[in-house]
């Protein structure tokens, strides 16, 4: 739902009940990630998409009985071999939605309505909502307000999954002491990481007892992407990465090269030792670090501090002859081969690529593999999944959330 909070937030602010259908849980070859969402108010205006249009239709007419009936529906939706014209993800997936109306006097729609205005404003929260359960706790929802990440490089260590101090709540489940409490440190877990997805927790706040299905969605600044050397390989790897949603730095110590006139799409430009500047920069899971430099002074002491950084990618560029020659190097200052196992270089997959823009493309294909799991192989003739780290979970008419 957080997908579309910017439109969703003028909804709110302009007095509108609408219903949002959002995906949950995935399995197979679904065509959209749990989180992403289709919204419709009470004059049937529809924006958002949960599966590229195979059951646009079928959620949208859901949504308008939602908004009559003031029920939260958890409805699952795959592929049928019988009809071809059945409502079903003619890809092979199964996706499981869940429908919730926001209207006027709801219960949820105060937290919502919080949690809708924090990411439209680009601020860290999380919105925590019970998917099933018992009837009376189905639909609630618990806001958390990140005290902590106020900045695009996020957080620079592990919380261990345990509530901030600075952190603040809104709304809640109010049903048993412990179990505000207990999800909000999941969910705090699932904010480090920039993770939305779905949790089984107990009714009381614990393993134990009557279990419940908690979907989390959460907030977060933009990755970050740092490039490393303000060359014309660096230009287009600044446009690539701003297609993919990356907050994007350009890093290099010489002023002559790194300048807004050449890297205009560039969200930051420093103009630093790269080593220098990586030290005192704010990195997470999620940041890729790209060094595009190829010259031993700088490459040698930045990629020593960077393979030692938890981020979610580390990759420079260079021939084979300069790989094995910068490895060499880094050996000598104490790189262990667990951290050199990190590196990846020469940077990007095997397109044959030639262009700075071709570049870019590879280089941006190996960041997304490495993210997604995925091999970089064709997808003609293999026999791997196109879509992963997807699960299905239970579906049905699960209670009211009015």
């Amino acid at each position: 739902m957080l997908d579309i909070a910017e439109e969703l937030d003028r909804w709110v602010e302009q007095g509108r009940d609408f219903a949002v259908a959002t995906v949950v849980a995935t399995g197979g070859s679904a065509p959209r990630r749990p989180g992403a969402a289709l919204a419709v108010d009470a004059g049937g205006t529809a924006i958002g998409s949960v599966s590229g249009g195979c059951v646009e239709g079928a959620v949208y007419e859901l949504c308008r009985q939602a908004l009559q009936d003031g029920e939260c529906v958890l409805e699952r939706f795959g592929y049928s071999d019988d009809d071809a014209f059945a409502v079903g993800l003619t890809c092979g997936g199964i996706i499981d939605i869940l429908i919730t109306p926001v209207r006027a006097g709801d219960r949820v729609r105060p937290v919502v309505a919080a949690g809708l205005r924090a990411a439209a404003a680009g601020r860290t929260a999380a919105l925590a909502r019970i998917v099933t359960g018992p009837a009376d706790l189905v639909g609630r929802a618990l806001l958390i307000h990140d005290g902590d990440h106020g900045d695009h490089g996020g957080p620079g260590d592990p919380h261990g999954g345990e509530p901030h101090a600075g952190d603040r709540y809104e709304g809640g489940f109010g049903s048993h002491p412990e179990l505000d409490r207990t999800v909000a440190a999941e969910a705090r877990a699932f904010l480090d990481a920039g993770r939305t997805g779905t949790l089984e927790i107990g009714e009381q706040g614990s393993r134990c007892g009557a279990p419940l299905t908690v979907l989390v969605e959460s907030s977060v600044p933009p990755p970050r992407m740092i490039v490393f050397g303000a060359i014309d390989f660096a230009a287009a790897l600044v446009r690539v990465g701003k297609f993919l949603g990356h907050h994007v730095t350009v890093c290099d110590a010489r002023p002559v090269f790194a300048t807004r006139a050449r890297f205009p799409e560039a969200d930051e430009i420093v103009v630093a030792w790269p080593h220098e500047y990586l030290e005192r920069t704010r990195v997470d899971a999620r940041t890729v670090l790209c060094v595009l430099t190829h010259d031993a002074k700088f490459d040698v002491p930045l990629l020593q501090r960077a393979l030692r950084l938890p981020v979610a990618y580390v990759g420079a560029m260079g021939s084979r002859r300069t790989h094995l020659e910068r490895n060499a190097r880094l050996r000598e200052v104490g790189v262990s081969e667990l951290e050199l196992a990190r590196l990846r270089s020469p940077i990007g997959l095997d397109l044959g690529a030639r262009t700075p823009e071709e570049t870019a493309l590879s280089i941006a294909a190996e960041i997304v593999a490495d993210r997604r799991g995925g091999s970089g192989v064709s997808l003609t003739g293999a026999h791997t999944p196109i879509h992963h780290d997807t699960a299905p979970a239970p579906a049905g008419r699960i209670g009211s959330v009015a």
